[in-house]
């Protein structure tokens, strides 16, 4: 037998009501996964994965209400965003390697800058060279 947990998004603030379990510990509700955790959708069976995925305003589970209630806290990220956005966000369960928890840091995004540019840099034309040609 659960009971319901209100979350909010962190991008608009809209609020979630989940039905669950008592016995897991929320670690964070983030705008990004979690490294090394697994998530589930919050139809399928959530209390043996590392957090749950949402998205704003979507989920027709059983388990899931989407209430009318935007919150007005301070960390929401755009509280002016139409709510729900349906954009992502990620509730993280308390989660021990070894006996110690475990401290979660978003994943990493690997951005290439550029590419394939001048092998060294150069400036603008620096105008007639002085006597010896230095």
């Amino acid at each position: 037998m659960g009971f319901p947990v209100s979350y909010y998004c962190p991008h608009c603030g809209a609020v979630v009501e989940l039905e669950r379990d008592g016995y897991l510990a929320d670690k964070s509700v983030t705008p990004y996964p979690l490294e090394g955790w697994e998530y589930a959708d919050p139809g399928e069976e959530f209390e043996d994965a590392e957090g749950v995925h949402f998205v704003c305003g979507e989920s027709d589970a059983a388990e899931v209400t989407w209430t009318d209630v935007v919150s007005d806290a301070d960390d929401v990220e755009n509280p002016g965003l139409e709510s729900p956005c349906g954009r992502d966000f990620y509730l993280s369960f308390v989660k021990y390697e070894n006996g110690r928890e475990v401290d979660g840091t978003p994943e990493s995004d690997y951005v290439v800058i550029g590419g394939q540019g001048p092998a060294s840099p150069r400036g603008p034309n620096p105008g007639p060279r002085g006597p010896g040609y230095f």
